[in-house]
């Protein structure tokens, strides 16, 4: 008797008359849209819309300049919306004049509000704030006990309807609505095969969100003004929670990872946890949670959401550098400089670049170490230069779309090559008369 599986391998298999090869992701999944505006700028979320880069302060936003600062700064990197912490009157009271500092410096980007235990009372006596958020972030978990929980909960959303704001329910597992809980632990209780306890809190992260964004529509607020994310700190966990969210309703979904952690941890884990979902077609904004180091950078959160939605095709935000990672051939650390001086430089030039030369965050750039991989992967590129390795002649090639140019040598090569890129910058993707 044949093997049928070796048989349909073999019939799979085959060059001719087979299928090719699929690539992408799975298509997106359909949602509503969501538009969180601010003056003439619009942003999408949801509803076919690019998957939208989002960032937070960690500044103290009682301090208008600093926090003004870093939201330009975080703008600047290319998020999309920024979040700030509005926990305090103060707090509050410095939203307006945040908002005005960044009109005042050409930064238009979206503010959202993250309220938390005190949001009603905050939106209630500072009506000027609340105005002057592009939108709203609640906790339910941390809106109140009880009944008060009701009630305040609804004076949120009704704020939200009263200055015509978009919301994100934001369900966070270290913080879940106790009662709810307690309820979903109950029903399981009843099973004749109880849940385990992960899952039920699962059940209970995804009713908790889907609820409450009912109960939001209940209240008046429209159902594409919003958004639902329900944040977890495990990759396996964030999965399978969005996995069963996105099945179950049709709201325009936040990802992210609660707590991702520092430097490489939390760039592998959000990584891994999104670009599977995001593969999935699931997830219409995306936030990174890094911890910065002391003193660090907060700008790299939203540099590594750029790249992840980047190096997966979903969007386009700055050329690429394409690198090597050098061996025993490149003892030399010429063209490790070389390409982080030139992605250095590819950012830094964006925020104008992308209002001169449409079409230049799609450009790809090689820069390798010796000639093994070196002309190839610089054929491929829309500018490419092979250094020479340990024992190579000193000459770097350089090749543009395909065809070798030029052959750079000296001590100069790397202010030639950054010449070489902005003039193919200027000449490829100049605006037409």
């Amino acid at each position: 008797m044949q093997n049928p599986i070796a048989d349909d391998t073999k019939e799979r298999s085959g060059p001719a008359g087979g299928n090719p090869v699929p690539s992408g992701p799975l298509e997106r999944r359909a949602t509503r849209r969501a538009t969180i505006r601010h003056g003439a700028r619009e942003v999408q979320v949801g509803g076919g819309a690019p998957v939208m880069v989002q960032s937070m302060t960690n500044t103290d936003t009682a301090d208008a300049i600093g926090t003004a600062i870093q939201v330009k700064d975080l703008a600047r990197a290319g998020s999309e919306v920024v979040r700030i912490t509005v926990n305090t009157p103060e707090a509050a009271a410095a939203v307006p004049a945040i908002r005005e500092q960044l009109d005042r410096m050409g930064v238009d980007v979206p503010l959202v509000g993250d309220f938390h235990y005190n949001g009603h009372t905050l939106l209630k006596d500072y009506p000027e704030c609340a105005a002057a958020l592009s939108k709203y972030r609640i906790n339910p978990g941390n809106v109140g006990q009880g009944a008060k929980r009701d009630s305040q909960f609804a004076q949120m959303i009704e704020a939200a309807c009263r200055h015509d704001k978009p919301v994100r329910i934001g369900v966070n597992w270290g913080s879940l609505d106790q009662s709810l809980l307690a309820r979903i632990m109950d029903e399981n209780a009843r099973r004749a095969e109880p849940w385990s306890a992960q899952a039920v809190m699962y059940e209970a992260l995804v009713t908790s969100a889907i609820e409450n964004a009912r109960r939001a529509e209940e209240l008046g607020l429209a159902g594409d003004r919003i958004i639902l994310s329900c944040k977890v700190s495990g990759v396996q966990d964030l999965i399978a929670v969005y996995r069963e969210l996105a099945r179950r309703c049709d709201y325009p979904l936040h990802l992210g990872l609660t707590e991702a952690g520092m430097g490489s941890k939390g760039i592998v884990a959000s990584t891994a946890a999104l670009s599977v979902l995001l593969q999935e077609g699931i997830g219409d904004t995306i936030r990174i949670s890094l911890t910065p180091e002391p003193g660090g950078d907060r700008t790299k959160e939203v540099v590594v959401a750029q790249e992840i939605l980047q190096t997966m095709g979903l969007r386009k935000f700055a050329p690429m550098v394409i690198a090597c990672p050098g061996c025993g051939r490149t003892t030399s650390t010429v063209f490790q400089e070389l390409a982080d001086r030139i992605q250095a430089y590819l950012r830094e030039q964006m925020p104008v670049w992308k209002k001169e030369y449409p079409g230049v965050e799609g450009m790809n750039v090689a820069v390798m170490g010796c000639i093994v991989n070196g002309p190839g992967e610089s054929k491929h590129a829309n500018i490419g230069i092979s250094l020479p390795g340990t024992g190579e002649a000193p000459a770097a090639p350089v090749f543009v779309d395909g065809k070798k140019t030029v052959t750079l040598r000296g001590e100069r090569i790397a202010e030639e090559f950054q010449a070489i890129v902005l003039d193919y910058v200027r000449t490829r993707y100049a605006r037409p008369l």
